[in-house]
């Protein structure tokens, strides 16, 4: 039997070694990183049934890293480790698309099954990163090649930037969603603060340009004070 791979991103060493240890004696196989530009290449490579993965690392940040991998389409699951308690803060790594969080000190047998649930929902058909990870992602009259980066409107080809394709996509993804200005800057462009520049009203302007039907109401909705909303 084909024994689980599973990638183990933390800058601790002491910490690492433990996952590890921990994930080997439950039966997974396991590869650990310490530094976060490696991590990165080794998450987006692909070849893993899940990953852990801890939010402060030198390099590059776990939040960058879970946003970059979603960027690309790379739906391996996430457990996010070391995630404060703060609810806030934890709904700030499952907004950038992380599937579920466990904050230290944990117990072995939790982590476990924690992985194994992230792993069975991924592997079932219709759920989990698997059905996400299917080439076509719709919504309404909208419709997202992932593979091809294709946009169409009722089957209408939409010609988007790469930008646009992704702010789109983190919208379709979050449909009915009011998505703030700093989810947008996190999951698009990897930024984990609001610069204070106009960027999202641009790209949000030019892309309902796009995506709307001349005479009809627009889809992409400004919440004032909020954010966004796709509302088909």
């Amino acid at each position: 039997m084909t024994r689980s791979r599973v990638l183990t991103i933390d800058d601790d060493p002491k910490a690492g070694v433990e996952i590890v240890a921990e994930l080997k004696n439950y039966g997974f196989s396991v590869d650990w990183v310490g530094d976060g530009r490696e991590a990165l290449a080794r998450a987006i490579g692909g070849g893993y049934d899940a990953i852990t993965l801890e939010r402060m690392l030198p390099g590059i940040d776990g939040m960058s890293i879970l946003a970059a991998m979603r960027t690309v389409g790379v739906q391996t699951p996430v457990l996010m480790l070391n995630v404060p308690g703060d609810v806030d803060e934890r709904m700030r790594g499952l907004r950038a698309l992380g599937d579920d969080y466990l904050t230290r000190p944990y117990n072995p047998e939790e982590l476990m099954a924690r992985l194994k649930e992230l792993i069975r929902r991924s592997q079932e058909p219709g759920i989990g990163a698997t059905a996400r990870a299917k080439s076509l992602l719709r919504a309404g009259p909208l419709a997202l090649d992932l593979a091809a980066r294709r946009v169409t409107r009722n089957g209408a080809e939409i010609p988007l930037l790469p930008t646009e394709c992704r702010v789109l996509e983190f919208m379709m993804r979050h449909v009915g969603q009011t998505v703030t200005r700093m989810m947008l800057f996190e999951a698009v462009w990897s930024y984990h603060f609001d610069p204070g520049t106009n960027l999202i009203e641009v790209h949000m302007s030019k892309l309902r340009r796009k995506i709307d039907v001349p005479g009809e109401e627009s889809v992409l909705k400004t919440v004032r004070g909020a954010g966004y909303v796709l509302a088909l």
